[in-house]
Parts: structure tokens; sequence; C-alpha cells
């Protein structure tokens, strides 16, 4: 069969690649510490677990309304005043099954044929994926390191064009684990509004950070008229199979957003949504335990990867990546992630699985355990003296990289 023109402009995630190849290598009998998966390591809490068994005991089996059960939509509502971020009403929230949906029905939604959208690169290879797939056009904006990896207010401005109609922020960030400052926010806010833009601000990772207040561009006067929230459980909560998600609307766009869910998906199931439900009410120990373990993990992996020479990293803010500038080491960071699985064991992700701005760098998640960590650490190292060795040889000198 001939497939549509547009599938062409349809992208993927090459940590489900990368996460095949190592699962084929470990079938070889091959050991392998996975550091290529954004997911947390954790089981889904209890409490959220047995509220999914006794809504299906209780027969939750059936449609319930598009955008989202009344109960769940106004415990969103309710949780994202109460953690600061937005206040809003519950007939704004839309929930999805899983967060991706919310992007597809904003961009569908809000973007025609050659409408310009602002994306963060390195970012979110979704962002691309689904502003081409629709018909317009993806506008790359570098996160760099140099900035902390967060998006330059200057910069940003300099690429709106009259054609420009949707920002997307991501913070904190996949897969650099920058945290937008409030400075920061109130000068993109002041870009939105000079420009008339819309803004999709992508805050699933908001729990996971490690120090400081939360910032968003919805803490700016006159942004949440202009500004979609998107967040979801998979993260927070690990309930990364749960698929739950939502978003958070200006009125206007809920009717739209709601037909873009009954021509696609219908709705989101009913019993997932008490689970949700109690996600929000429930016990925050769960969460504060996990960001606390993932605390530890960033320091012990920035640690260890600042130690290999040819190697410097940068310690996130937020979320459970890092984003390791390896340069120096002389290799493109596709060969790179591919020799650090074959011959080392260890399964990463290429900086430019993330944007063209990812070239140099390497996605490592920390969501494995510290024992797996280290166990990852020793590897790249005796990979790294390996390439510098074979750099050595090539040069006839001893080079402590391949600088």
């Amino acid at each position: 069969m001939d497939l549509a023109s547009r599938m062409k402009g349809l992208g993927t995630e090459s940590a489900f690649a990368v996460l095949a190849q190592a699962q084929s290598l470990e079938a070889s009998g091959r050991k392998v510490v996975h550091l290529e998966i954004g997911e947390p390591d954790f089981p889904t809490p209890p409490h959220i677990v047995e509220a999914a068994v006794d809504a299906l005991r209780a027969g939750q089996t059936h449609y319930v309304a598009a955008p989202g059960t009344v109960a769940l939509r106004e415990s969103v509502a309710a949780f994202v005043e109460r953690t600061g971020r937005l206040r809003a009403a519950p007939d704004q929230v839309v929930v999805t099954p899983g967060a991706k949906p919310i992007m597809f029905y904003t961009i569908l939604a809000l973007c025609e044929t050659g409408d310009e959208v602002l994306y963060p690169d390195p970012g979110f290879p979704m962002y691309e994926s689904i502003a081409t797939f629709s018909g317009a056009t993806p506008v790359a904006v570098p996160v760099r390191e140099e900035n902390g990896f967060r998006i330059d207010p200057e910069e940003l401005e300099r690429l709106v064009t009259p054609r420009t109609k949707l920002l997307i922020l991501n913070s904190p960030h996949n897969p650099c684990g920058g945290a937008l400052t409030s400075e920061d926010c109130q000068a993109i806010a002041e870009v939105a509004q000079r420009h008339d833009l819309t803004v999709l601000s992508d805050e699933v990772y908001w729990a996971i950070r490690y120090g400081g207040e939360h910032a968003s561009v919805l803490d700016v006067d006159g942004m949440a008229e202009r500004t979609i929230l998107l967040d979801g459980w998979s993260k927070t909560f690990a309930m990364t199979g749960w698929r739950l998600g939502f978003g958070v609307f200006p009125p206007t766009l809920v009717e739209p957003v709601t037909r873009l869910i009954i021509n696609s998906v219908s709705c989101t199931s009913a019993f997932s949504q008490s689970a949700a439900r109690a996600a929000l009410e429930g016990p925050w120990e769960p969460v504060d335990e996990m960001v606390a373990a993932f605390r530890e993990r960033r320091d012990v992996i920035v640690d260890g990867l600042n130690q290999i020479p040819g190697i410097t990293c940068a310690r996130p803010e937020g979320a459970f990546y890092v984003f390791p500038n390896v340069k120096e080491l002389g290799v493109p960071s596709g060969v790179l992630q591919s020799r650090l699985l074959d011959e080392a064991g260890v399964a990463c992700l290429a900086g430019t699985a993330f944007g063209a701005f990812g070239e140099g760098y390497l996605r490592l998640s920390y969501a494995n355990s510290v024992d797996n960590i280290r166990l990852a650490l020793v590897a790249i190292e005796e990979l790294v003296s390996t390439l510098s060795r074979q750099g050595s040889a090539g040069t006839g000198r001893e080079s402590t990289n391949m600088a």
C-alpha cells in the first residue's frame, strides 16, 4: 500500500527503538543497564491502585463524558490551584488518555497549514513531529548549555514571524533538566503578549525539581487567557502505563478540543479516572520519596560523569535526565550511542534524538538504581578510555581525549 504523504512528517521516539535493541541484546545473554527510557522505575502508590480496583468492582467500565468526569475535572482544578500554578474552573479541564493528545489537539485546533510553531531544541521530539504532521511549520528555538539549558527570550523573539501562532515551553525540561526562572517566564510572557502568541506550557515534570519554586508563564498576569497548561499523572505518580493526561484550556478552546476527543478516542477510561482522583487527593509522601531518590541518583551520575575525561555534565534542576556534553570525545552522538550499547552495555540516547542542537550530547535517564548507575559509569569510562587510545593511535601521540 502507498502511504499518505502526511506520514513522511510523522516522527517517533528513539527511546523505544533503543529499548528494543537493548532487550534484543539481553535476550542473547548480554547485561544491559537501561538509561534510555523516560519513566519512573517506582511502582504506582498502592492507594491509587486500590482506587482503580474499587472502581472496576463498582462497575466503572462504561463510557463517560468526553472531557472527563465531573469529579476528576473538579479535582484537577483544585489540584492546580492548591499547588500554586493556576486558578481555573473545572470546565476548563480536559482529561485525555496520556498527555500527548493534548499536544495533538492544541496544534490541530489552532494551527493552519503553514502556521509556525516554536518549540525547544533539544526538546521532546513529539513537538516537531506533531506540528509537521498537522501541516504547521515547526521552528526550533535553541536550548543552550551556556544559558543553563533554558530558552533565551531575546533569541526567541528573533525567531517570531507574522506566521508564528504557537509557542511550546517545557519546564522542567526533557531532555536537558533545565528549569525556567521567574525572570525567564516574565520575559517570555512579554514576547507572547507582544506578538499575540498562544502558549502550550508542558509542565509534566513540575513536581520533580530539586530546589526552588516551580516557575511558569502562567504566573504572569494576562497569560492564563492565552496559555494551555499540559500535565498528567505519568511522571509525578509513576503512572506511565495508566495513560492519563490533562490540559487546562482557555474557555474558548474547550469545546473544539472536546470535539477532537469525540472524533478520536471518545473518552478516557472511567476506572482510571477514579485512580487519577486518588492520586491528586491522596497522600503526597510517595512523591516526596521518589523525588528524594531521584535527587540522590542525580548527584551520583553527575559527579561520576564529571570525573570521566572528555565529558562534562551540568547538574539538572528538574526531571530525571542528565544531558552530558561529549564534544571533546570527537565522536558523533549517534555513533557514541551505538557504541555505548554494543560495547559497554549502556542503553542511552544521542542528543540528536531531541533535535539538531543536541549534537555533541547524550541523554541518560537516571530512573534506575544507584548500583546500576554506578555500573553504567564504570562501563562508560572504559569505553571512553578505548576511544582515547584509538584516538592516540590514529595521531601517533598520547591523549586523554579526542578533542
